[in-house]
């Protein structure tokens, strides 16, 4: 069996696991240094792959693979998609603040959260802060609607005047590539997934992120760390 896994994973990682034999479960999810999934290997492999040195090549060192996920230091780096399907270049908002929010127009959490973003993004748009909202039907299925019914919905009963963009996936293998990277600056080694709707990430004026915060901090709550990154009093 051990010999089947191995070639379709070339960069299982020996370093995590020869630590996980005093977990007493019965498989565990085994990251890997690749693009693809996890590997799911029953507990009866890890001694196998803690001594088959030859049939699995050696992992990166840790450090490697910080370096390896540094290789895009900026979310100015990326290109995103707009309501309408047009690219948009996240360079155009160099200099700026930015608070980058997975939306959703069903949530318990709608309401208050949309209301604080518009009240925060009109006190302070004309000093160097934007936020940036992607829609996500990720959870509970709180983000049905088109990205025509968001607009409507956001621009119409809160009056949101920030750019609200292309709905995407935030956790799994489909996530939006920007995702990818502001879970991988703000959590572990192989990143933290997004909880619920409204987890927000603040980025400075070079585009390095900064920040996370939970679902349930309210936007207003932040605006201390918002004043301290554009440097008003």
């Amino acid at each position: 069996m051990l010999s089947s896994i191995v070639p379709k994973n070339p960069n299982l990682c020996r370093h995590f696991v020869k630590h996980l034999s005093c977990y007493p479960t019965k498989s565990f999810l085994i990251p890997t240094y690749s693009s693809r999934n996890s590997t799911c290997l029953s507990r009866g492999l890890i001694p196998a792959i803690g001594t088959t040195s030859r049939a699995i090549p050696p992992c990166w060192s840790v450090r490697s693979a910080s370096m390896a996920s540094q290789s895009t230091t900026s979310v100015h780096d990326f290109t995103v998609k707009d309501a309408k399907g047009d690219d948009v270049d996240l360079s155009i908002y160099k200099g700026k603040v930015l608070l980058i929010v997975n939306v959703a127009s069903q949530c318990g959490l709608t309401n208050s959260n949309y209301t604080e973003l518009s009240q925060l993004y009109e006190k302070y748009k004309d000093q160097g802060f934007e936020i940036l909202a992607f829609p996500c039907n990720q959870f509970g299925g709180e983000e049905p609607g088109t990205n025509e019914e968001i607009m409507q919905f956001a621009c119409t009963r809160f009056k949101a005047e920030y750019p609200i963009f292309d709905k995407v996936d935030v956790n799994g293998d489909n996530a939006a590539p920007i995702y990818k990277f502001l879970k991988s600056s703000k959590g572990g080694l192989f990143g933290d997934s997004i909880k619920w709707n409204f987890s927000k990430f603040l980025v400075d004026k070079e585009g390095r992120v900064v920040d996370r915060y939970a679902p349930t901090t309210s936007p207003l709550s932040i605006e201390k760390d918002v004043k301290k990154l554009l440097g008003v009093a």
